[in-house]
């Protein structure tokens, strides 16, 4: 008399043969609750080559960032600047949230078929609905519910119809990283205070050398100073003044003589 197998459940049916075209396979992702850390690091923009980035860390280390691309920004006092904008003297902040969620990958494979024959305790031939013949594998220690009743490999008859599920749990872990940067200009150099001395630098002209008569001071003409022995002295202004005199006197004796001889 032969019985049917309503559901036969096989945790870990193995299919021997490559032959799979009677058995239908879902897969299902069932994630767990995520975590995340957060990562803040500090640092000051020291140079820029090209898109090379050099910047000294928080800690005073010197780190390379090579090869940034052309379409990364960065949140510079709200502006969104670029690797060519950035200038010595920035801060920048890096933010690096790593988010891990654990889930576990449920394959189930089910094949339906008639026992056509069975070697217990491990191997099982069906005759699938296609009418081909294939062997799986079963597992030591197997049970099997049949008609609500558990039995073992060897509680199998030719002729049964059998449904057979393999189910397979892997668990896995998925680490995703988020990378965000902003930054701050440097802050305006200080002004001198109001009373400290400004020290003005003139440029000089370094093209042609200056003529003679341009370089030359300019000073005023001296006036032309007597040699000592022409200077006058006092006794020369009395001598003159004596000679004046005289010639004085001989030009009123002239005119008086003159007056007489007319009378």
């Amino acid at each position: 008399m032969k019985s049917m197998v309503e559901v036969l459940t096989m945790a870990s049916l193995a299919f021997a043969l490559g032959v799979n075209a009677q058995v239908q396979t879902t897969t299902t992702t069932t994630s767990g609750k995520a975590t995340k850390e957060v990562q803040v690091e500090h640092g000051e923009v020291v140079t820029v080559a090209g898109n090379d980035l050099v910047v000294k860390m928080e800690d005073g280390t010197i780190q390379n960032f090579p090869d940034i691309p052309e379409s990364a920004r960065i949140d510079v006092d709200g502006k969104q600047l670029g690797i060519h904008d950035l200038r010595p003297g920035m801060k920048l902040q890096r933010t690096i949230i790593t988010t891990t969620t654990p889930r576990t990958i449920t394959t189930v494979q089910t094949v339906t078929g008639k026992v056509w024959h069975v070697s217990p305790p491990n191997s099982v031939i069906l005759t699938l609905e296609n009418g081909q013949n294939q062997s799986f594998k079963i597992p030591t220690g197997q049970n099997f519910n049949v008609n609500g009743q558990m039995v073992d490999a060897f509680g199998l008859k030719k002729g049964m119809n059998v449904t057979a599920t393999k189910i397979v749990e892997v668990p896995e872990t998925v680490v995703a990283q988020q990378k965000s940067v902003t930054g701050t200009m440097p802050p305006p150099p200080t002004p001198p205070p109001a009373d400290a001395a400004i020290l003005i630098v003139e440029e000089e002209n370094v093209g042609e050398p200056p003529s003679a008569s341009a370089t030359a001071p300019t000073t005023a003409p001296e006036t032309p100073v007597a040699p000592a022995e022409t200077r006058p002295t006092s006794s020369n202004y009395l001598l003159l003044a004596g000679l004046v005199a005289f010639l004085a006197l001989i030009a009123w004796l002239v005119i008086r003589s003159r007056s007489k001889a007319r009378i």
